[in-house]
């Protein structure tokens, strides 16, 4: 791509980022069903084992400045009933930089031999950083409240409830239930506004077709206010129990196709994902790297 593209593919994705940052402000992941522990602190513990998930999301790629997401999870059990975790997410997106680290508590009844409910809760900190002389660089108006959430530092705090059985499980969380204040675009001019609350539901089921595929579809609803609903639907088929070959679709945003290769005490996934809005298909896709430890 020429050096003009590429400023014009900038300032392009910088008014677009702009206009959702009011809507869905936490980031997309197509490998969520390894990263639970993001969005709802009831995972925590409910894989019977140690969990160390890493997940780095680099969208549009090629183009500088477009949304970047790393992201850190762990979980064990810490004892009959009771689980532990830490979540740690670095999500940068144009002028706007900000990293989270969580703390999981989840606690798990038992509503039969092979059904577990497990109850979560999180708390931590988020640090936030803006570089509103960005906006004034692509001639957009700021207000000069702005200025005033450069570096700030906000706790907040979340819970989920998660349902586990051996074929199925569903997911419900709020992951930040409070709203610290951040850019947003009003008007066509940037102002402070404030975090919206994200709710999560997802489900999966797996289906065993003979004794060497599993057909693993999985599914997340994403709420915000003020925003259309966000649902991915994804598709895996795991052979022998060492590969698994997928397709993604997040409704009118994107198409994904996935690939995991798992050993005994590691998962390693690639996803590559293509957007369906022409504003931003010349953008580049978006590549996604998960890794997940089983201990």
């Amino acid at each position: 791509m020429k050096i003009t593209n590429i400023y014009a593919a900038l300032l392009l994705l910088s008014i677009i980022s702009i206009g959702t940052l009011s809507a869905q402000q936490d980031p997309n992941y197509t490998f969520y069903r390894y990263n639970m522990n993001l969005i709802n602190p009831a995972f925590a513990g409910a894989s019977g084992g140690t969990d160390i998930g890493l997940n780095v999301r680099s969208q549009w790629a090629g183009i500088e400045g477009a949304p970047e997401t790393q992201s850190l999870v762990f979980g064990t059990p810490a004892g009959k009933n009771v689980g532990l975790g830490v979540s740690i997410v670095n999500d940068k997106t144009f002028i706007e930089t900000q990293t989270s680290i969580s703390a999981d508590f989840s606690y798990k009844l038992a509503l039969s031999e092979d059904t577990d409910l497990y109850l979560g809760l999180k708390g931590g900190f988020t640090s936030y950083d803006v570089n509103t002389q960005g906006l004034v660089t692509y001639g957009i108006q700021q207000d000069m409240s702005l200025m005033d959430i450069d570096g700030r530092f906000t706790p907040n705090f979340g819970a989920g409830a998660y349902l586990k059985h051996e074929s199925y499980f569903i997911s419900f969380s709020v992951p930040k239930i409070l709203t610290p204040k951040r850019l947003e675009r009003n008007d066509g001019e940037a102002r402070l506004g404030a975090d919206k609350v994200h709710l999560y539901l997802a489900g999966g089921y797996d289906f065993p077709l003979n004794e060497n595929l599993v057909l693993k579809p999985s599914t997340l609803l994403k709420y915000v206010s003020t925003s259309p609903l966000s649902f991915d639907l994804t598709t895996l088929l795991e052979i022998k129990e060492k590969f698994g070959l997928g397709a993604a679709y997040r409704l009118s945003e994107s198409v994904s196709g996935l690939f995991i290769y798992k050993l005994n005490w590691v998962d390693l996934g690639y996803a590559y994902e293509i957007p369906l809005e022409s504003q931003v298909r010349d953008g580049g896709g978006t590549h996604e790297i998960m890794m997940h430890l089983k201990f």
